[in-house]
């Protein structure tokens, strides 16, 4: 199978506008791979998207209540902000020196090896993720139910049910 033919052959249906490498079969294995595609403009949203992601719409008022004035808890954010922003770097520094796909699980395994890797891996999937998905469901949750309970915080079993009903769909 000549690599045109096979390169066809491993499209599905829909799948037509996939950005496919070049020469599929030479010097890779006969393997055909997506291309390794990301603009600045996709990275600042995929960041922007992971950093604030719902913990700007549930912090705020901890921050404020925490720190008892305003201009404490903007210096608290300023703070926050260095310090993520020290932490993108590292993952941007991270990014050119490991030229894998994969992100985290890639840079664990090239630096403490397979099982550290899976590790890492499933915790993501078993703990992090879900717990994420449960926060950004719950905030969603008690955000839609504040309108209905104006004096008053919305009642805990309605926005637990609420978020499930978001997360099952």
């Amino acid at each position: 199978m000549t690599g045109k033919s096979r390169k066809k052959a491993s499209i599905q249906e829909g799948d037509e506008d996939l950005p496919l490498a070049e020469n599929p079969g030479e010097g890779d294995g006969g393997e055909v791979k997506l291309k390794a595609k990301m603009s600045l403009v996709n990275g600042i949203t995929v960041i922007v998207g992971s950093i604030i992601g719902s913990g700007i719409f549930v912090s705020p008022t901890g921050v404020l209540l925490n720190t008892g004035s305003v201009n404490t808890a903007l210096i608290v954010w300023l703070a926050s902000g260095v310090f993520s922003m020290v932490g993108a770097y590292c993952y941007a520094e991270l990014g050119c020196m490991i030229r894998k796909s994969g992100a985290d699980y890639a840079y664990i395994m090239e630096t403490f090896g397979p099982f550290m890797a899976f590790v890492r891996l499933w915790v993501e999937c078993m703990i992090v993720r879900p717990c994420s998905q449960a926060i950004v469901a719950l905030t969603f949750a008690i955000y839609v139910l504040k309108p209905f309970f104006p004096d008053c915080d919305p009642p805990d079993s309605a926005a637990r049910l609420l978020a499930i009903t978001c997360i099952r769909e």
